[in-house]
């Protein structure tokens, strides 16, 4: 909930910076951004007894009967939007989403990931998570041709992109959004952006303003943002890598250990951690892959993690472990190489953190290190190991998730249902669409 101070804070910067529009911000079951402006006149209102709005028309809320709904404001994350005219300004803050009686809506992702978030500081920890964003920059919204044949990061005329991605780090920035890195992608005209790491909400909401961001600063310079995980057959996809750890209430990282405990700096907790996001990718791939898109990206490159297992140097493991600077304990994370942006953030930290607490909770064994790129290893040979097979598909993975009792906990039975449900559609019709590939191969007959 806003405190008193945060909420005085946003009503003397209304009105002091002359805010003529508030927008207030949420997503829907699926990760899209939704928005609805108030004026300032309704903001103090809107902190003491929400806005309400009409819940059935957003995507996995509540149904016709169910409909009303009321948005609290966020004071924490008030921002002005530097894109918007100085004079009579807009700012954006983020809402939790309340049924009429003020109880928290089960619907609400936002919300979800709160719940978690908080029963891992009820257990002394606090998650905080650094994303790293991959997208590509094409010049039409219909037909994604690639801008540049340029490469990792490649500073050359070829790279159209890097006054836009300058112009997208000064505008996240002065939304309180620190970027850590930005720089051209191993694809043609693929681009990253890798934000600061901080706690689990504030990651969720920093991915959602930092997509905004992203397209609208491309639409201003006639060029068009995507997100799709593999927009061309022929050039890497796009992921959403996060950097994870976990931190007492003193700021220490209790990721670390001494070399001596462990050869990759691994504590007990983080080892457990890590075993319980391998043991459970394959039930909450739903959630972090979920769109018939996503499984193409999982092509055998070497790059790309088909298998639940963790590395150092091996980035086709599902969890790799950077190597930090001597001295550097606080920098102790773990990478999970797995996601892409068509994922809800929300959700995908949620279920995330519940495998990775899950794992400490039940002191799951970290199985061994996977050395050799596991491409180069028959699926007897992985099988052998104990290494599990992700989903290969979204059919696959709508049924890992429908079996799990951690995610339907986890998510509760709102969101969780309606995942099931939705994307068991899309996945029928996507199975029943005829695609140009099979045209080419089938269309002339035998």
């Amino acid at each position: 909930m806003s405190s008193e101070k945060d909420i005085d804070f946003v009503l003397r910067t209304v009105e002091e910076r002359d805010i003529r529009f508030v927008r207030l911000w949420f997503t829907d079951v699926l990760g899209t951004l939704k928005s609805f402006a108030i004026s300032p006149e309704e903001l103090e209102e809107a902190f003491e007894e929400g806005i309400g709005f009409d819940g059935s028309s957003i995507d996995g809320f509540a149904r016709m009967e169910e409909s009303d709904m009321l948005a609290f404001p966020d004071a924490e994350t008030f921002q002005l939007l530097p894109w918007r005219p100085r004079e009579s300004g807009v700012a954006r803050v983020f809402c939790d989403i309340r049924t009429p009686s003020r109880e928290p809506f089960e619907g609400d992702p936002r919300g979800c990931l709160e719940r978690v978030f908080e029963r891992a500081d009820s257990m002394g920890y606090v998650f905080n998570v650094g994303p790293k964003i991959e997208y590509f920059y094409f010049d039409n919204d219909l037909d994604p041709v690639p801008l540049d044949k340029a490469s990792y990061f490649d500073l050359t005329p070829s790279d159209v992109a890097n006054d836009l991605r300058r112009q997208t780090t000064l505008t996240l920035e002065k939304m309180s959004i620190p970027v850590q890195y930005s720089f051209h992608g191993g694809g043609p005209s693929q681009n990253v952006i890798e934000l600061r790491y901080t706690e689990a909400v504030s990651c969720a909401d920093n991915i959602m303003s930092s997509r905004l961001v992203i397209k609208q600063q491309a639409a201003a310079n006639g060029l068009f943002a995507s997100f799709m995980p593999k927009p061309l057959s022929d050039a890497p996809g796009s992921a959403l890598f996060l950097y994870m750890s976990l931190f007492d209430h003193d700021g220490e990282n209790l990721f670390w250990a001494p070399k001596s405990d462990h050869p990759a700096h691994l504590s007990e907790l983080a080892q457990h951690f890590v075993a319980g996001l391998l043991k459970y990718a394959p039930e909450y791939m739903l959630v972090s892959n979920p769109t018939v898109n996503s499984y193409k990206r999982f092509i055998t490159s070497g790059e790309v993690p088909n298998y639940a297992t963790w590395g150092r140097k091996n980035r086709s493991a599902l969890v790799r472990v950077p190597t930090h600077k001597p001295g550097k304990h606080v920098a102790t994370r773990i990478e999970l190489r797995n996601p892409d942006s068509t994922s809800n953030p929300y959700l995908l930290l949620a279920a995330t953190l519940a495998a990775g607490l899950k794992g400490i909770e039940d002191e799951l064994p970290m199985p061994e290190e996977s050395t050799s790129d596991t491409f180069n290893l028959s699926e007897q040979e992985l099988a052998a190991k104990g290494v599990e097979r992700l989903p290969r598909t979204l059919g696959e993975a709508i049924e890992r998730f429908e079996q799990s009792e951690l995610m339907r906990e986890t998510l509760g039975d709102h969101i969780f249902n309606y995942l099931v449900k939705y994307k068991r559609q899309e996945w029928e019709e996507f199975c029943t669409t005829v695609t140009d590939w099979e045209r080419v191969h089938y269309y002339g007959g035998v």
